[in-house]
């Protein structure tokens, strides 16, 4: 049976690629702006490209941050993709300007320490036993990525209960969590073939 998943148009992703690899993987997906679609849906896709300020005032344009918010609380599976996963994080910090995040997840977002930006490609990621979004992928697994700034204490978001996923360009960065209800990736899975297209199954075998 197909999952009912929304994409949010909040005025930032790649919505058609994302809509048409969830759709591959089984979902029945509605890319739109509409909140209460946003709220009932089995699943909800949080995307984002750019700059982590644009990206948060087009969420609080349109008033997203409660919605997803109060999906997490209540167990509702959310996926960020790319920026989408960093508007997850309590803050970013881009070109000296500290912009607030949804603060669904311990940590802030900071440029890459690495003599070449963007990272751009494909990287192998390092997933901990027991991820559900890693689920059945082999240990040298690759994902494509696009960005320049990423969250650089994996560690620390541990600590916090989550499942870290981690990849390497300059520093271990955070390619992907999974809290609860809540699951994020820095990479985009939509553009990342095969893996990509494993790892969204897994992601559609979570909602209910």
């Amino acid at each position: 049976m197909s999952r009912r998943v929304v994409v949010l148009d909040y005025g930032s992703g790649n919505l058609r690629s994302a809509e048409r690899a969830l759709e591959r993987a089984g979902a029945d997906v509605t890319v739109t702006a509409d909140l209460t679609a946003a709220a009932e849906a089995e699943g909800l896709v949080v995307p984002g490209v750019g700059a982590f300020a644009a990206c948060m005032a087009g969420i609080e344009e349109l008033g997203a941050g409660p919605v997803i918010a109060e999906r997490v609380a209540a167990g509702r599976p959310v996926l960020g993709i790319c920026v989408g996963m960093q508007v997850l994080f309590e803050h970013g910090d881009e070109h000296g300007v500290v912009t607030k995040g949804l603060g669904l997840l311990p940590g802030g977002v900071t440029k890459l320490p690495a003599p070449r930006l963007p990272h751009m490609g494909w990287n192998t990621v390092h997933a901990p036993a027991g991820s559900v979004l890693f689920a059945g992928l082999p240990a040298d697994a690759r994902f494509y990525f696009v960005h320049s700034y990423g969250v650089t204490e994996p560690a620390a978001l541990a600590a916090a209960g989550a499942t870290v996923t981690t990849a390497h360009h300059g520093t271990d960065f955070v390619a992907g969590v999974e809290r609860g209800a809540l699951s994020a990736a820095q990479f985009h899975p939509e553009k990342s073939a095969d893996t990509g297209a494993v790892l969204l199954r897994n992601w559609l075998g979570t909602l209910e």
